[in-house]
């Protein structure tokens, strides 16, 4: 459930580090502090509080959040530039075709493995291992669509595409690889009418029957929260968008201990994990910071997890 001042604090943020001007209190000068970006999403903002809750709990290391930033793109840029120190949430497909303009890469692990050296080798940036949660987009219908119709699969909707009404992500209409267009050829189907929305929409769009299915994140727990059914991408169209941590190798240098411990998360959090630590947020209405410190703690901090 978002507020709306997350997204004019989106907006001011992606403006002041897209013109070259740093947050106050955030830019180089505060050496001893760790700066992490997190992106105006749950998802991302739940894990920059956990990295900042990890972090000071086991180093007494202070830290900041460099929040709701607006793209994938700005977050980039603020790691460039050194505003930032740690990425929360970089995703294997975006940064792949996005920051690198590199081709789509299917195979996870692969992708991973082209990301990783590639960031190395241009950015002087650490890509961790995932999180081990993958929000990739995702077709849903209700579950009583899904009973109705007997279907699991996105393949089984062809038959019934000719009748139904899609509603999907705006971002995603024109992307080239795994967008509407080669989504088309790949399935072999189109849906009656498409309609391009903002995200958060078209989950009251499909509840209230004014779509029938409609295209989300795969981590986003708003799944639970309306009780719908994500289809199988039977036909792996839509690439890897692993989940990770990204850290500037200056950081690391600097403070050589946060190496092994970062690395504490990786593999930790499921899909399902992810799912309810958003839907906790979203609908529950706790916010990122409880969320992400009950979680570790439940998890005693995953001590002796150091590689």
């Amino acid at each position: 459930m978002k507020r709306w001042w997350q997204a004019s604090l989106a907006l001011i943020g992606s403006l002041l580090l897209l013109t070259g001007c740093g947050f106050p209190g955030i830019a180089g000068t505060q050496k001893g502090t760790v700066r992490i970006a997190a992106l105006s999403s749950t998802e991302s903002s739940i894990m920059a509080n956990m990295l900042a809750e990890l972090i000071t709990h086991e180093t007494g290391m202070q830290t900041t959040l460099v929040s709701n930033l607006g793209s994938t793109t700005v977050t980039h840029q603020a790691m460039i530039r050194g505003d930032a120190d740690i990425a929360a949430t970089r995703y294997t497909g975006t940064d792949l075709t996005g920051t690198l303009n590199m081709p789509v890469e299917k195979d996870p692990k692969k992708a991973g493995a082209i990301v990783k050296r590639v960031f190395k080798q241009k950015y002087h940036q650490t890509w961790y291992p995932t999180y081990g949660f993958a929000d990739t987009y995702a077709f849903m219908v209700t579950k009583e669509f899904a009973k109705a119709h007997n279907v699991q699969t996105i393949s089984q909707l062809k038959p019934l595409a000719p009748n139904m009404n899609a509603g999907v992500d705006s971002s995603w209409m024109n992307r080239k690889g795994d967008g509407y267009p080669d989504f088309g050829q790949a399935y072999g189907f189109d849906f009656k009418r498409v309609y391009p929305m903002q995200i958060g929409l078209v989950y009251d769009a499909v509840e209230a029957g004014k779509m029938q299915t409609v295209l989300g994140y795969s981590t986003d727990g708003r799944i639970r929260s309306y009780n719908l059914t994500v289809l199988k991408d039977d036909k792996n169209f839509f690439p890897p968008y692993d989940a990770s941590l990204v850290v500037n190798d200056s950081l690391l240098k600097r403070h050589p201990k946060l190496k092994p411990l970062l690395h504490r998360l990786d593999g930790k959090i499921s899909l399902k994990t992810m799912q309810d630590l958003n839907y906790q947020v979203d609908d529950q209405l706790k916010e990122p910071s409880v969320v992400a410190r009950e979680f570790l703690e439940k998890h005693n901090y995953f001590r002796g997890g150091e590689q």
